[in-house]
């Protein structure tokens, strides 16, 4: 006799914060999804949707982000942690992480840490090793943050806004830019033993002057020294609608990696 489990909803305690996390419980395949720097998890409603329920879908805002509390850290060591604490407090032992821009990055990291609890990756415009920041660049990269502050508070009642101040946010973008350098996310990438398939697309954002095109470049190298990593679909989308547009793209590389696993078989 098969038992269905009710989604639940919830708060997640995670050192000074909680995390606002949904798990649609049932026995398929974990899901966990990272966000990207400023979303939240509706965002993937149209990839939830599009895998169906045979699988598990575990989604949560990130610290300040959504529906989660505030912190006094959100150091990209943090939200590697911050995954940890989710699947543990779900009881969950192995999973596909998916993550979008920033998550992408954690996703990688995550994985590249735990091939024995990660069924396979999936990262979507995110985690392509590139030197895109500067030292020099710090000052107008916060000053640039703590002008959309202002203007993104209109939309935190809606939950669309993260409730980080804008030097909190600046900083997390720095230092996303540090950790993307090939010297820091080459090895991360290199040491990666399990399944995982790049999503990317092939649109440039308003204001980017094929500024990601240059970075999704450097994949090519990335996919040439591990053949764990491949790229299973380079789609018509943007950056920022990528989740929008081309859910299906992403829903097929996470089915990808999961039919690729044999400890789970």
């Amino acid at each position: 006799m098969t038992i269905e489990r009710s989604s639940w909803t919830g708060m997640v305690p995670v050192d000074d914060t909680a995390l606002a996390v949904t798990d649609t419980n049932g026995d398929g395949v974990p899901v966990i999804y990272l966000n990207g720097h400023a979303a939240v998890q509706r965002h993937w409603r149209r990839v939830l949707a599009e895998l169906g329920t045979e699988w598990r879908h575990i989604t949560y805002d990130m610290r300040g982000r959504g529906k989660s509390k505030r912190s006094a850290d959100y150091a990209f060591e943090t939200n590697i942690g911050d995954v940890d604490a989710v699947l543990a407090a779900r009881g969950v032992a192995r999973a596909v992480v998916v993550g979008w821009s920033y998550g992408a990055f954690v996703a990688a990291h995550w994985a590249g840490r735990n091939p024995a609890r990660t069924v396979g990756a999936v990262l979507v415009e995110g985690a392509q090793p590139y030197d895109w920041f500067e030292e020099s660049m710090e000052p107008g990269m916060r000053k640039i943050w703590k002008r959309i502050w202002w203007p993104m508070q209109l939309l935190r009642p809606f939950g669309m806004a993260p409730r980080m101040t804008g030097d909190q946010l600046a900083g997390s973008n720095i230092e996303l830019g540090k950790i993307a350098r090939e010297r820091d996310l080459g090895p991360v990438l290199d040491s990666i033993t399990v399944p995982a398939r790049y999503v990317v697309a092939s649109g440039e954002s308003f204001g980017s002057q094929g500024g990601h095109e240059r970075i999704r470049a450097s994949l090519p190298a990335v996919t040439a020294r591990n053949p764990n990593i491949q790229i299973s679909a380079k789609v018509a989308s943007n950056h920022g609608s990528i989740l929008r547009k081309d859910y299906r793209a992403i829903a097929e590389a996470v089915r990808e990696v999961a039919a690729l696993d044999h400890e789970g078989n």
